[in-house]
Parts: C-alpha cells; sequence; structure tokens
C-alpha cells in the first residue's frame, strides 16, 4: 500500500498575502487544499478521482509573514467505503513551537457522474502519535457532524 503520509513545502509569497504581508485566509485553505488532495489522491493510486466533500476543520494559529517556507505534512486519518479523511498540519516555523496551521479535509471518490463509488483500492490510515494525536482527538470530538445531503434532497432538489 502506498505512503499515507506526505510532505510539501510552500514559499509565501507577496501574491498570498493579505493587507499586513502575511498569509491570506484564502491562500491558506488553498495550501492546504492542495496537499491534503496530494495526499489522498497518492493514497488511493492512479485510478483516484476524488473530489472536495467537506472542510471539517481547520484552524490557524499564528500568522506567517512572506517569505517564509512552510512545511505541511499530512495524512490520511480515516478511511470509509467511497470517502477519506485527511489531516493537515503546518509544522511550526521558525521561532514558532506549535504548528501554525492544522485541519481535518474529506474527499469522496466520485464517477464520470460525480457521484460517490468506492475507493479503488485500499488505503492504510496513519498511526496514532504525537504530530496526528490532536487532529483523532478533534475528529472523536466531531464524529457526530454528518452531512446535510440528506436534507437538500428531502427539501425537493
Amino acid at each position: 500500500m502506498p505512503s499515507t503520509e506526505t510532505t510539501s513545502h510552500r514559499l509565501v509569497l507577496p501574491a498570498d498575502a493579505n493587507h499586513h504581508g502575511t498569509l491570506y485566509a484564502g491562500s491558506l485553505l488553498r495550501y492546504a487544499l492542495e496537499a491534503a488532495y496530494a495526499t489522498g489522491s497518492r493514497a488511493a493510486g492512479p485510478a483516484a478521482n476524488l473530489m472536495l466533500r467537506r472542510v471539517l476543520s481547520l484552524e490557524c494559529r499564528r500568522s506567517v509573514p512572506v517569505g517564509t517556507l512552510v512545511e505541511i505534512r499530512c495524512a490520511v486519518v480515516q478511511v470509509r467505503r467511497a470517502y477519506l479523511l485527511v489531516g493537515v498540519v503546518g509544522m511550526p516555523t521558525p521561532g514558532g513551537t506549535l504548528p501554525w496551521m492544522d485541519g481535518l479535509l474529506g474527499f469522496v471518490q466520485v464517477d464520470a457522474a460525480g457521484l460517490p463509488v468506492p475507493l479503488p483500492q485500499e488505503i492504510e490510515t496513519v498511526a496514532t502519535g504525537p504530530l496526528w494525536q490532536p487532529l483523532f482527538d478533534r475528529l472523536a470530538k466531531l464524529a457526530d457532524i454528518r452531512g446535510a445531503t440528506g436534507d437538500w434532497i428531502a427539501a425537493g432538489w
């Protein structure tokens, strides 16, 4: 099985900054999404056709100035029949002691019509450990959150 962990790096450029010269929230979300998608796609294999289903949680703990090279570590933390959840951790920046951001992003495997289908291969999840345990703990707290697709269908959409 492919590795469930990936590491990526991004240089915070002026185009990614807000008016304070630090990483703009929209760019932070893009960084997290790109890293998480790469992790999920790599884990699901060459037949992957993943679609972002939800950003279950995303936390920003520290502003990141332009010119900072950030490291983002990701791992598959949960797998269901057609769904996988990727944990994302922005590793501490120089002088920092905590991750500058972290989150949980869920992806669903879809067919050509955009409907959920089983994942193309078995995917191993990452083991708990000091880096991933806070995300596993958050996931346990969020376990009762369910998608609202059924609510929309029931409303006649």
